[in-house]
């Protein structure tokens, strides 16, 4: 019988149902082959210098490898990514580590980004609730595709800098005023103009083409392209009771029972897309809000500016997680297992980290404000009176369990993608 080998602290009624291709937005393939494109082209960012591929690469796990991204004006791909030289170096890292794009075109999926600032909602009559409030184009296709317009204009992401080209000029004018910019660079290239035509029934010219069938392709790539319902805990609970060795079994078994990390990693998506002060390491830039004296990310609050969300980051989705550390809003941990033991003891870990697990490309002009917060007691005060995680005791070996059922989260496809790095892909 299905799941017999577990103690009975843990039974089938704990676990979610399989993940199956009907729990996915149907995207068109021919949408999504325009998508791979775009997003490997560099067109997309305001100096030509930076694709969506730089910051979420298949071979980091869609993410970069890194804690902090190192966004436009950098050099090279993941780990080896550099912050640039000369005038062109980047002014400031990425203030989160970079998300990874496993299962986005997801129908129960309602919110995205670390402090949740996408979302969907009817509050500006545009079906999102987004930091372009009610300027967000219509006639976007899914909540990804709101998603990819956000990189675009983001001034350490893809914009670059005041006074280097249009589109981050316009985006100091107003978020919307960029995008169609950016459209107008895609219509110009010739090479676009039939791909548009015959992936969209309405396009008729590429004088036809806006942001929102850039978006809405985007989206189709990414969902198509990283889908993942192929791993063997998948197979586990579709009915395949060898799918799991003996210690990934008894790591369900903790990760539903005494473990409790199903309390947040919950539902088919292993998300309930809440938001939790875990009271990680504080280091880097910190996400800002204008008012801020300093470099510091308050999290979910700074969306909802209500104090009890104070440090809370959304709970990611686990497939592949094995594939996408650091892990962490700031990529704190370089492994599985410290992630986990900061769940477990959330003030012994903080005080047990050290500034070398976070993975940082050297930028001496950045070094002084890497770790700025250090110096701010009431600040870290603060942060770990927020923590929202009661003590936990495990044992070396239940950890290891622990581990071993995330790493049978990986799908078995995960290398085959239905598109690919284009070969024309230059880092």
């Amino acid at each position: 019988m299905l799941f017999s080998c577990l103690a009975s602290v843990v039974t089938a009624g704990d676990l979610p149902p399989p993940l199956t291709a009907e729990d996915f937005i149907e995207f068109d393939r021919v949408q999504a082959a325009l998508g791979q494109h775009l997003f490997y082209d560099p067109i997309l960012s305001g100096n030509k210098n930076i694709t969506c591929a730089h910051c979420h690469h298949p071979d980091f796990g869609t993410s970069d490898g890194l804690s902090l991204g190192i966004g436009e004006g950098g050099r090279g791909l993941g780990p080896e990514r550099t912050a640039g030289f000369g005038a062109d170096r980047v002014a400031k890292r990425i203030p989160r580590n970079a998300s990874a794009l496993w299962n986005l075109g997801a129908r129960d999926l309602h919110t995205l980004f670390h402090d949740g600032r996408l979302s969907r909602s009817d509050i500006y009559g545009n079906g999102f609730n987004s930091p372009a409030q009610e300027w967000l184009p219509d006639g976007l296709n899914s909540l990804l595709a709101a998603q990819a317009l956000f990189p675009l204009v983001a001034q350490f992401e893809m914009a670059g800098n005041p006074g280097e080209n249009e589109v981050i000029g316009a985006v100091h004018d107003r978020i919307d005023a960029a995008w169609p910019i950016l459209a107008k660079r895609v219509r110009a290239e010739e090479r676009y103009a039939d791909m548009f035509v015959t992936a969209f029934d309405h396009i008729d010219t590429a004088e036809d083409v806006t942001i929102v069938e850039i978006a809405n392709a985007l989206a189709a790539f990414i969902a198509v392209e990283w889908l993942s319902i192929d791993s063997p805990f998948d197979h586990y609970l579709a009915g395949d009771a060898d799918a799991l060795t003996t210690p990934q079994k008894r790591g369900i078994e903790l990760f539903y029972g005494k473990a409790e990390c199903a309390s947040c990693h919950s539902g088919p998506l292993l998300s309930d897309q809440k938001f939790h002060a875990l009271g990680l390491p504080a280091f880097g830039p910190g996400r800002t809000r204008p008012h801020d004296p300093y470099a510091r990310d308050v999290g979910r609050m700074a969306e909802s500016n209500r104090l009890e969300d104070a440090y809370a980051f959304r709970t990611p989705m686990l497939r592949n997680v094995a594939l996408t550390g650091p892990y962490g809003h700031n990529g704190a941990y370089p492994t599985l297992e410290g992630m986990i033991r900061h769940h477990l003891d959330p003030l012994s870990a903080r005080a047990d980290w050290n500034r070398g697990a976070a993975r940082l490309p050297p930028a001496p002009w950045l070094a002084q404000s890497d770790f700025i917060l250090d110096a701010d007691k009431l600040e870290i005060k603060r942060q770990l009176a927020a923590i929202q995680i009661s003590p936990l005791q495990l044992t070396d070996t239940e950890i290891r369990e622990i581990v071993a059922f995330l790493e049978a989260l990986t799908g078995e496809t995960v290398h085959k993608p239905p598109f690919g790095v284009p070969p024309w892909f230059e880092p």
